[in-house]
């Protein structure tokens, strides 16, 4: 299995006031074409960092970042634009859905500057939510907002999915519905798929489970086979 992004010795020290936090201090992970990968670890672990430097949303301070043979480690911030637009989707635990935009048109604001993007009620259909496409926001529970958000992520068709804490807002049905959706796109778009989270029952979905602690890989661990999302408990 191939790898579309590998990290090497990653870092990234912040400067807060008189002290120096090292928020990572020389993590090495991959993520293979494909799968599904979870991402332990408590708060403070060091998971939204490594996620946000993946995903080109942050800059490592030292080590090495490479997508598809590409050296992003030293790239402008214009070249990490077009690499998010075209190549990455993210889901945060928070919906960041345009309360005055339907479900649909919040899809479409996305897929109106893909290369080749999935029709927004196709990508809606995709996590269940093909009746509710002309609801807005206030029309819709958190659980449907966040696969609201869902869809809006793999409209673009990414390569890379990358997920913090998409159900650490939810109650545990709700939640269910949502990694069920992000199954379903890992499984039907073949999209590498990699999901923050500090619930440990959820890693059984994972093909591949890397904790954190301290900023650093503490372990990894694969799977003999994926447990199916309706039964998971946490």
């Amino acid at each position: 299995m191939g790898s579309v992004i590998e990290a090497r010795g990653l870092t990234k020290r912040y400067r807060m006031g008189e002290v120096d936090v090292a928020a990572l201090r020389g993590v090495d992970i991959d993520l293979h074409e494909g799968e599904l990968m979870v991402l332990l670890g408590a708060s403070g672990s060091g998971k939204s960092t490594l996620l946000n430097i993946l995903g080109g949303l942050d800059t490592c301070t030292t080590g090495h970042l490479d997508y598809r043979g590409a050296d992003l480690t030293a790239a402008e911030e214009d070249e990490l634009t077009l690499y998010r637009r075209h190549h990455v989707g993210f889901v945060f635990q928070f919906y960041n859905l345009l309360p005055s935009l339907t479900a649909r048109e919040n899809v479409a604001l996305v897929t109106e500057i893909a290369d080749d993007p999935m029709d927004p009620a196709e990508a809606l259909e995709l996590v269940g939510l093909g009746e509710r496409l002309d609801h807005f926001p206030a029309q819709l529970s958190g659980g449907e907002q966040q696969r609201v958000a869902v869809a809006r992520a793999v409209a673009k068709r990414p390569d890379v999915l990358l997920c913090d804490e998409p159900t650490g807002a939810l109650d545990f049905q709700t939640g269910v519905r949502v990694l069920s959706a992000l199954e379903r796109v890992n499984r039907e778009l073949g999209t590498t798929t990699a999901i923050i989270t500090h619930n440990v029952p959820i890693a059984a979905m994972a093909d591949r489970v890397i904790t954190l602690a301290d900023g650093l890989v503490a372990s990894v661990s694969r799977a003999s086979a994926r447990k199916p999302v309706e039964e998971l408990r946490w």
